[in-house]
């Protein structure tokens, strides 16, 4: 099957010479194997892959397969949903230019109207439009915030979320449902534009969008006013998030300083060795301009701009970065009290987060008076309870975050959003500085001191190829035989395992129960008094990640505690 994949695509008219000619360069047999043992997998919202040629990689030939799988789910919708179309959206990564040019144009080869930005744009902004043009679906090419040589296709549906597990399911039934690789043909430019089924779009969408944004501004007045008093160095990380991202801070009156050497597209990522923000040296150049400037606040978007990160100054003048659980314990705290503060928190109020996300928030969310839900890893399922609430009328959402950098507010976007996240940010920052005479980083502290200090850490496993995810199956069937009791000395008082749907008290009083969530390979060990370890293999990328959420009286004790914790879930998962 392998060869046979590789002389196909060695030998065959339909991939260009470009292609051919890469795969005739590809000698060692394991590298051939890899590229060719599998298709690369349709999995949680889409793709994402290392570029080149070969059927488990990015590149034009699976981006059609990919997109006729979503063409032919759009086609059971009749002529109302070719009408309706798709919005596609890109960042600056190699080829997603191309790459979204080219579903485009699959698209209207099957009659579907395809709505193209005629630049680099955020995947919030697409998750917007496609609600705003009351859309059938969307793509985004991005492959967020993984290295150079990655790029990735995400589906969105028309809620403006991405496809949940049951829709993109169909999707990939259809994909594999069509075992050939050369009879899909995009339809000519031209065509496609003089039939009026590729549509640009930019501005006209931009400014309602920012203005929706706007909107969620507590204390507008204030920032008007006072904003120039918060100076803020923004870096877009060489990504989609420069435009509007500065264009909100400015508008709203903030003095804002981006970073010129990471101010424009750069698929290469020159200045960073991966754009992310969640890595302390993408704020090395960051950090320089705001010492020479002063800066009260560094931000940093990912290529995308769904992620963002954030350093906040020190009385001693240097720079802290905050983690994603603890932006999003200050936002959600900077939303609730407020809103309370302001008669203008509904009754029904919401917080959603998910699992790997620190129980912090949970104790905090809950003293404000207000329902926490938790769901599965990824942002998806934040905007799928979003939506659910608001179909079924048993909610408010107020705010969704993760551990890895994504935050929500409002109720126009269905995924995690830097845009927004940037002006609340700031307006937090600013409401406390010139209301309160307090930093972020002093809120944070008064938030440690009433419900408990808490630290995390993650440990990502790289296992790339077949054996890489032959290993990460082992591991985690070790993990289901093993019955853990303790993880650094510290009691553990439930084990969930959501691939089983099946929780059990490892404490008395003994028992199990039936997890409400949907299926999932993870494994959650809550500890006796908050915190958690946690499993989970990437549905994304070639990794197993374990999340470590711990929780002391005694700050001074966090870290020794973690290493304990870290090494005991190490040893255990050793060959």
């Amino acid at each position: 099957m392998i060869q046979e994949r590789y002389q196909f695509w060695l030998t065959s008219p339909y991939f260009d010479n470009d292609t051919r000619s890469e795969v005739a360069g590809i000698k060692d047999k394991k590298e051939i194997e890899d590229r060719f043992y599998m298709d690369l997998e349709f999995g949680t919202g889409g793709l994402r892959g290392v570029l080149g040629a070969g059927t488990n990689r990015m590149n034009i030939y699976v981006i059609r397969k990919a997109t006729q799988g979503l063409a032919d789910l759009i086609l059971e919708e009749g002529e109302e949903g070719k009408k309706r179309g798709v919005v596609i959206a890109y960042d600056s990564r190699r080829l997603s230019d191309r790459f979204a040019k080219e579903a485009a144009l699959v698209l209207a080869g099957n009659g579907i109207k395809a709505y193209i930005f005629e630049d680099l744009r955020p995947t919030p902004e697409l998750s917007f439009t496609v609600r705003h043009l009351k859309a059938q679906a969307g793509i985004v090419i991005t492959a967020s915030h993984n290295p150079k040589e990655y790029n990735g296709y995400k589906v969105y549906w028309e809620d403006g979320g991405q496809v949940p597990p049951g829709r993109a399911d169909q999707i990939l039934a259809y994909i594999k449902g069509h075992q050939r690789w050369d009879d899909i043909f995009p339809l000519g430019e031209a065509e496609a534009r003089d039939k009026g089924l590729l549509v640009e779009i930019g501005e006209e969408i931009d400014s309602v969008y920012l203005s929706k944004v706007k909107e969620l501004a507590l204390y507008p007045e204030l920032s008007r006013t006072k904003g120039s008093n918060l100076s803020v160095v923004y870096t877009p990380l060489h990504g989609a998030g420069n435009m509007l991202v500065r264009r909100i801070l400015t508008d709203m009156g903030y003095s804002v300083f981006t970073v010129p050497e990471q101010e424009e597209p750069d698929p290469e990522f020159t200045t960073v060795p991966y754009p992310n923000p969640e890595i302390p040296t993408t704020f090395d150049l960051a950090k320089k301009y705001g010492e020479a400037v002063n800066a009260h606040m560094l931000i940093a978007t990912d290529p995308d701009a769904d992620r963002l990160g954030m350093a906040f100054r020190t009385p001693q003048g240097d720079y802290q970065q905050l983690t994603g659980n603890q932006v999003g314990t200050l936002l959600s705290y900077y939303l609730l009290s407020q809103k309370k503060k302001l008669g203008i928190l509904p009754d029904n109020a919401v917080v959603i987060k998910t699992i790997a996300s620190t129980d912090l928030a949970d104790l905090m969310v809950k003293d404000l008076g207000v329902q926490i839900e938790n769901v599965l890893t990824g942002f998806k399922f934040i905007a799928e309870k979003e939506q659910e609430m608001e179909a079924q009328g048993n909610g408010d959402f107020q705010f969704g975050f993760e551990e890895s950098y994504g935050y929500l507010a409002g109720h126009f976007v269905r995924d995690k959003d830097a845009v927004i996240a940037s002006l609340l940010l700031a307006e937090a920052a600013l409401y406390y500085q010139e209301v309160e005479g307090r930093s972020l980083l002093q809120v944070l502290e008064d938030i440690y001191e009433k419900y408990g200090y808490f630290i995390d850490d993650q440990i990502s496993i790289t296992l790339e190829g077949k054996e890489g995810r032959e290993k990460m199956v082992k591991m985690m069937a070790k993990l289901r035989e093993t019955d853990v009791k303790f993880f650094g000395g510290i009691p553990i008082e439930c084990i969930d395992d959501y691939e089983l749907r099946k929780g059990r008290r490892m404490i008395s009083p003994l028992h199990s129960y039936t997890l409400s969530l949907p299926q999932s390979n993870v494994i959650r060990y809550s500890f006796q008094g908050g915190g958690f370890v946690m499993a989970r293999p990437s549905g994304t990328e070639p990794k197993i990640k374990f999340y470590f959420n711990i929780r002391e009286s005694d700050p001074e004790q966090l870290p020794n505690t973690l290493e304990r914790v870290k090494k005991d879930l190490l040893e255990l998962i050793e060959d």
